[in-house]
């Protein structure tokens, strides 16, 4: 390290403390409820990704697409939920749905009238899901996928790839987790096929499914090559596995999810996040042979429970959400609005020549504290993660409120207006900061 890069790095702490400082002091309220929460929940905390140093901030209410937290303040919400709120806070329609269905009772201990309608509407948009069963997260989706590739294919073998998040206990950045769940993994690197196919070379007499993101999406919003997605739908089939696409987050990206726009047929889709209509939810599904074995009219049947699967409340959000906000042109223009957001932010980076970047797809975006071309996790490496901080408490300072990770996500509520604040705020931050920032040349 030179002494200018020393001398940049060390004003760089001292920015980053200060901005540090000034977010503790402007947050009093938020610190307390942590410190008060503390006492039972491990720092306050009981969603990991919501924790960052100081402390995170409480939220009190939220309307549209804004928040306002504990100590007053209000925010735009670029966040939306980490994916799972497209609707936005309290959309009418779906507040409505969900008092009607509250009137009804909650716990009414048996099958329920809108569980089906909403399967055939999942199944209108995916309609390789040709049997699907309900979940009450992503994550559980990813589970019982697996679950029913082991035994379809009596193999244990699962490929993934390095930097996919598919649930709490399926996380695989740096390689993978210790509370991850004991699978036999392979792990390959994202959008290199040429890996892939060496993995499968040696292990596809034993391989049960390759588990795919088509973006990778805590991996740092990584589009998948579309190549590279439909190669392994080849080695799957080479090898007799199943492809599962985990489309939890990129299922927003159209009416039919990435799948859609690819052209490309999952064995198995997993999906969570916004079709609850807010509320916890996931789904898993596809091929009529594999999903037939939860059919508890076989004598062979596979068990799947779960008391919360067809909660009333979630069953009522999703149906209204997906039948009258969600339609095709909505999702649309939503997405077309990320494209154009996206843009419009890496135009300010380009303006003031800094090595930042947001990648993504439609309405799903991260911030990057590089500007190399991004196709794995891998390609991440050697990022400084303090110059994203810094944007991030700059950025709340103004009234921007993001994923302290970098994450964007859009809801319907944020139009072209919202696009133009987030836009003028990064500006303001990035003209402020730009002697400390990673720079061109």
């Amino acid at each position: 390290m030179n002494d200018t890069t020393a001398s940049r790095s060390s004003v760089l702490d001292e920015a980053l403390a200060e901005a540090t400082a000034r977010y503790g002091a402007r947050n009093p309220a938020s610190e307390r409820a942590l410190a008060e929460a503390a006492d039972v929940l491990p720092a306050g905390n009981t969603r990991s990704v919501l924790f960052h140093a100081p402390f995170p901030l409480a939220m009190a209410r939220g309307e549209g697409c804004h928040l306002w937290d504990v100590d007053g303040h209000r925010y735009l919400d670029t966040l939306g939920e980490f994916t799972a709120g497209i609707y936005g806070h309290s959309n009418p329609v779906i507040q409505q749905a969900i008092v009607s269905a509250l009137h009804d009772g909650l716990s009414l201990s048996s099958h329920t009238l809108r569980e089906g309608p909403l399967a055939h509407e999942i199944q209108r948009r995916f309609p390789g899901m040709a049997l699907l069963r309900f979940t009450n997260s992503g994550t559980e989706a990813n589970l019982m996928a697996l679950a029913a590739a082991t035994v379809h294919t009596g193999r244990r073998k699962v490929l993934v790839f390095d930097g996919a998040y598919h649930g709490g206990v399926l996380s695989f950045g740096g390689g993978g987790s210790p509370v991850n769940v004991p699978h036999d993994f392979l792990v390959a690197r994202y959008n290199d096929l040429e890996a892939a196919q060496t993995l499968v070379r040696t292990h596809g007499a034993d391989l049960a499914a390759i588990l795919v993101e088509p973006m990778l999406g805590a991996g740092g919003c990584i589009p998948g090559q579309p190549a590279f997605l439909h190669g392994l739908r080849a080695l799957a089939d080479e090898c007799g596995a199943l492809l599962i696409l985990d489309e939890v987050m990129t299922s927003r990206l159209s009416s039919g999810g990435r799948q859609a726009q690819l052209d490309l047929a999952p064995d198995l889709t997993t999906l969570g996040k916004y079709f609850g209509g807010g509320l916890s939810f996931g789904a898993f599904g596809g091929r009529a042979d594999v999903m037939s074995r939860f059919d508890p009219r076989r004598p062979d049947a596979l068990a799947h429970a779960g008391t919360f699967n067809n909660n009333t409340l979630t069953m009522a959000a999703g149906l209204a959400g997906l039948t009258q906000v969600l339609t095709p042109a909505a999702l649309d223009a939503l997405n077309q609005r990320g494209e154009q957001l996206r843009e419009g932010l890496n135009a300010v980076f380009a303006q003031h020549a800094v090595n930042l970047q947001f990648t993504g797809l439609g309405s799903v975006m991260q911030l990057h504290a590089t500007a190399r071309p991004l196709r794995s996790a891998a390609d991440l490496a050697g990022a400084d993660d303090r110059v994203k901080a810094l944007l991030f408490f700059d950025l709340l300072e103004r009234g921007v409120f993001l994923a302290r990770r970098g994450l964007v996500a859009l809801s319907l509520p944020f139009g072209d207006a919202q696009a133009d604040e987030f836009v003028a705020a990064l500006e303001a931050v990035v003209a402020a900061r730009r002697g400390l920032l990673p720079t061109v040349g």
